[in-house]
């Protein structure tokens, strides 16, 4: 709880205003989010500001518990930042190497998802990207390296997780590949093969990095 007020008050000062003898600094709505629900949970959590007059405010929100809430209703609803919370629910079996296929099932569902929305404008090339980031980090925490990690990262596509200088590397290769396709008058087909099998991105980011890349050289 504490982590998310700091957090709240880092955000609240970039947009603090300042004046002669006055700021003001507008605090942000913030919540808390229970993954897992036991009988303990409470449904608000009240934070109270004790300044060193000895005057107090208190300020309360609603918790977000994640157990509430379908796969379908967050993809209605466009919470896709609570998707890698969602399948933390699934961490016991995922950690143990138990069995995993509603976990594959649910990140199924959410793959196509996001990839139909992206096609259908709704998602930027940037924001699919890292939301698969945010997923796959989610999933090698869980997995610590066990052999579940690679076939739930495969599931949305991309590699487990690089170093930036790795990244850096990754981009580099994946733009002189395009580079390099379109100079020899490869057909678009042909170079999303490229970036397939020599970089080992999924169909979706070849198209991503396709789009952006090729449009540099126009």
């Amino acid at each position: 709880m504490w982590t998310k007020a700091e957090y709240a008050f880092i955000v609240a000062r970039q947009f603090a205003t300042w004046d002669i003898g006055h700021a003001t600094i507008p605090m942000p709505r913030f919540s808390i989010i229970y993954v897992k629900r036991t009988n303990r949970t409470p449904k608000t959590t009240t934070i109270t500001f004790t300044f060193p007059d000895g005057r107090t405010v208190d300020y309360q929100s609603d918790n977000v518990i994640l157990e509430d809430f379908t796969k379908e209703k967050i993809v209605e609803k466009k919470l896709f930042p609570y998707i890698p919370f969602y399948i933390a629910r699934y961490e016991k079996e995922i950690a143990s190497e138990g069995n995993i296929e509603k976990a594959v099932e649910e990140l199924t569902y959410f793959r196509d998802e996001l990839v139909r929305l992206h096609q259908e404008g709704e998602l930027s090339d940037d924001e699919l990207v890292d939301l698969k980031g945010f997923v796959n980090t989610i999933i090698t925490h869980i997995t610590n390296g066990n052999k579940n990690e690679e076939r739930l990262v495969n599931i949305m596509g991309g590699t487990i997780i690089e170093t930036e200088s790795e990244r850096l590397i990754r981009l580099g290769r994946t733009q002189m590949i395009v580079e390099l396709g379109l100079e020899d008058g490869l057909d678009d087909r042909a170079i999303l093969k490229r970036l397939q099998e020599k970089i080992g991105l999924s169909k979706e980011e070849a198209k991503i990095y396709f789009k952006k890349y090729g449009k540099q050289l126009v």
